[in-house]
């Protein structure tokens, strides 16, 4: 049920942020429209072209590991067997991706945390209020991420028990 839940959790962040990728061509059309054409810019625009970028790639990070569409450097990847692929899958999950998680959630909680007590918004001109908020998306990101690679460890370890 939990493992459900996660996954569940997981594929609707997934598929919320990919609408940011939109979001972010409509917004950076509109920037290079005004710019060239008005030779008007914001450093709002700037701000919310980042802010989504960042959305899209700290939260979209879990589902793309979920569905196993992430980068891989596949030289002799393609040419494992299943099993080595699950090993190499399972060693890399438990010794890379649940450690470095791990510190990123850590480390972030007090940079938030730091931003949610100054209400800290845009030092520039124009720029966009609230940075604490988006600041937040770190740990909640990489707390996704954490979780859906706990799932990815049990899936490899039940593959390899089937064999």
């Amino acid at each position: 049920m939990l493992k459900k839940n996660i996954e569940n959790l997981i594929k609707k962040t997934g598929q919320i942020t990919s609408w940011f990728s939109l979001f972010l061509v409509v917004v950076i059309s509109i920037d290079v429209f005004l710019r060239y054409i008005f030779n008007y810019s914001t450093a709002g625009f700037y701000e919310l072209e980042w802010h989504l970028f960042a959305c899209i790639f700290i939260l979209g990070s879990s589902y793309t590991l979920q569905k196993d569409r992430h980068v891989r450097v596949d030289v002799f990847y393609n040419e494992f067997s299943d099993k080595t692929k699950n090993w190499i899958n399972l060693i890399g999950s438990i010794v890379f991706l649940l450690p470095f998680s791990y510190v990123i959630i850590i480390s972030s909680i007090p940079f938030v945390e730091n931003s949610y007590s100054i209400l800290e918004s845009s030092p520039d001109q124009g720029g966009l209020p609230f940075r604490f908020i988006i600041k937040s998306i770190i740990p909640i990101g990489f707390i996704l991420f954490f979780l859906q690679g706990c799932l990815e460890i049990v899936k490899y370890i039940s593959q390899l028990n089937k064999r």
